[in-house]
């Protein structure tokens, strides 16, 4: 659906549940803490579904709209997720019933009964934005915080190549609806706790090099995230570190998850490698420039199965 048919569909129902992703970022917390807000505003009812894996960096952005029990919904909606894989376990029993799905992964599977996909933007904010847009003519400040959070999150405080002209014209219209982008710049990028500091460190002087220097490969294991006594917020953005090295093409974390044998692959590119087509080869996706999967094998075997893929692309 296109935006104006979404803020349509909106406007013809109610008694909506909102869903994030599992890990939840920036751009799905504040995506969902805006729609909630904004459908608000226009007089329905709506929630987020409480996402267990929350954390207090984003928390801020939605708490007030976790889902009461009892609560009956008659729409189930998703922000930011491109398949049934990204589901949190609690929200596993919606799979079959998502009403509509707003999002901007290109490789999204389409697995919702509408869905409302625009692979050009940078973030989902842009797109909800547009929607509360067409639904209401207008953003108030508390969406605006939200919007702001999940545009500049995934934008890396617009600084990453997916950053556009409408990214930066949506931020600049968000700012003149309210939102606080003086403290959230500086609670969002520019403070670090001591134990992302020192996990960043233990990243660092671990890195891996292959291809003449194209690829940097940074392993993650639950004994250093244990040594540097660090939580899920200070694994925020991790991801981006290894591609801040000079020459880097690609940069690759491998991360163990806590409580399981998986283990979490994110990759960042240069617009010349599609980290999107690396992704897909091992069941995960993602843009041109940024995707990942999650995967059943160990840290050293993971790095081994990478660089025997990455063969076809350096």
């Amino acid at each position: 659906m296109t935006v104006a048919e979404t803020a349509t569909w909106l406007k013809e129902r109610d008694n909506f549940l909102i869903l994030t992703h599992r890990r939840p970022d920036g751009d799905t917390v504040g995506c969902a803490g805006a729609l909630s807000k904004g459908l608000r505003e226009a007089g329905k009812n709506a929630y987020v579904l409480y996402n267990p894996e929350i954390t207090p960096r984003y928390g801020q952005f939605v708490e007030e709209h976790w889902a009461p029990g009892g609560y009956v919904h008659e729409h189930v909606v998703i922000v930011d997720a491109a398949s049934h894989d990204l589901f949190p376990k609690n929200a596993e029993m919606f799979k079959g019933d998502i009403a509509l799905s707003i999002d901007h992964h290109p490789s999204n599977t389409l697995y919702a009964e509408n869905t409302c996909l625009d692979a050009s933007a940078s973030s989902c904010g842009e797109i909800i934005y547009e929607v509360l847009m067409a639904l209401s003519g207008h953003i108030s400040p508390g969406s605006a915080e939200c919007l702001y959070a999940a545009v500049s999150t995934d934008t890396g405080c617009f600084a990453f190549a997916n950053t556009t002209a409408n990214t930066l014209r949506v931020a600049s219209l968000l700012i003149e609806a309210g939102a606080p982008h003086r403290m959230l710049n500086k609670t969002l990028f520019r403070t670090k706790k001591r134990s992302r500091i020192t996990i960043e460190s233990m990243i660092n002087s671990g890195l891996e090099y292959h291809f003449d220097g194209a690829v940097a490969i940074a392993s993650i294991t639950r004994d250093m995230i244990a040594e540097a006594n660090a939580d899920e917020d200070d694994l925020d953005d991790i991801a981006a570190l290894p591609g801040a090295v000079e020459g880097v093409l690609a940069g690759i974390t491998v991360r163990e998850i806590t409580g399981t044998s998986d283990c979490k692959v994110s990759v960042r590119t240069m617009p010349s490698v599609n980290a999107n087509a690396i992704c897909s080869r091992f069941g995960g996706g993602g843009h041109s420039m940024a995707g990942g999967f999650m995967i059943g094998k160990t840290v050293p075997e993971v790095k081994a199965a990478l660089i025997e893929v990455l063969k076809e692309f350096f």
